[in-house]
């Protein structure tokens, strides 16, 4: 896949306490926040977002890291230059104060910057509240933001954070005590929280859905897939269940697993039905 240019988003900038960074954003209706996986807002994550964008909904793609719409495959640019990109992303996020990647109990300090996105594009955008996607290195930033009353929809996909060194980290997600309380009062009201992983994918340890499912109840809605589920043309193990891994074919797993994000978002956002 070739680098995308992003000729069909529209391009802005959002400041929130002295922080501004781009926002791309498509489409009409009510918001959905697409917060992009490691290195950043790749081909296939706009194709996702143009797929939110599809059925009513505004994509909103915070550009947090990488270079967007750049290809991430080896391929694409060569070996030499596919490592740097790699390092260059990979490396700042993690050192960087604003992201957890090991510490369990915390939210990452950049979620308060997420969350006022969200309130800022409900405005813009109207609707009964907004939905958000984090994936990978940002799966668990849904589930933070949930805290405030304006997100209906939280989807986590592939869920990575905090690094599973430690039987600890497994049986856990980046967010604080305080705000899981909040987003547990907040699923006893009626909300509910999506979450996808590849059964096999050591990134997100089963433990780690086991520990949602405890916190949350039959408010946490699980989508385990086989491995053998997993687009095989991927240049990775079986992880990325919305971008790299899908098989966008009638039929597939991973399509029915993107139709079921999507129906969340339809049933939030479009038809009315809100949490109490």
């Amino acid at each position: 896949m070739p680098d995308d240019d992003l000729s069909d988003f529209q391009r802005s900038e959002f400041t929130h306490q002295s922080k501004t960074r781009t926002i791309f954003r498509r489409g009409d209706g009510p918001a959905v926040i697409v917060i992009a996986e490691m290195p950043g807002i790749t081909p296939k994550v706009l194709d996702f977002a143009r797929q939110v964008s599809g059925i009513g909904c505004t994509a909103v793609l915070p550009h947090l890291f990488g270079v967007p719409g750049r290809d991430p495959n080896p391929d694409a640019h060569g070996r030499v230059a596919f490592v740097a990109n790699a390092v260059g992303t990979l490396v700042p996020a993690c050192i960087s104060r604003e992201f957890v990647t090991l510490a369990t109990g915390r939210t990452s300090p950049v979620i308060d910057w997420l969350r006022a996105l969200a309130r800022h594009e409900h405005e813009r955008c109207g609707g009964p509240g907004v939905g958000a996607v984090g994936m990978c290195f940002t799966g668990g930033y849904a589930l933070a933001m949930a805290t405030d009353d304006v997100l209906l929809a939280p989807v986590l996909s592939q869920p990575s954070m905090p690094i599973g060194l430690t039987a600890g980290q497994r049986g856990s997600i980046d967010i604080s005590a305080n705000d899981l309380a909040v987003v547990k009062q907040r699923c006893a009201r009626g909300l509910t929280v999506l979450g996808l992983r590849f059964t096999g994918d050591r990134l997100v340890p089963q433990e780690r859905f086991g520990f949602l499912r405890q916190q949350l109840g039959d408010a946490f809605v699980a989508v385990e897939l086989d491995d053998a589920d997993a687009n095989p043309a991927a240049t990775m193990p079986p992880h990325s269940v919305l971008t790299e891994h899908l098989i966008d074919e009638p039929g597939q797993p991973t399509r029915a697993a993107l139709d079921q994000v999507l129906d969340l978002f339809r049933h939030r956002l479009l038809s009315g039905s809100q949490p109490e």
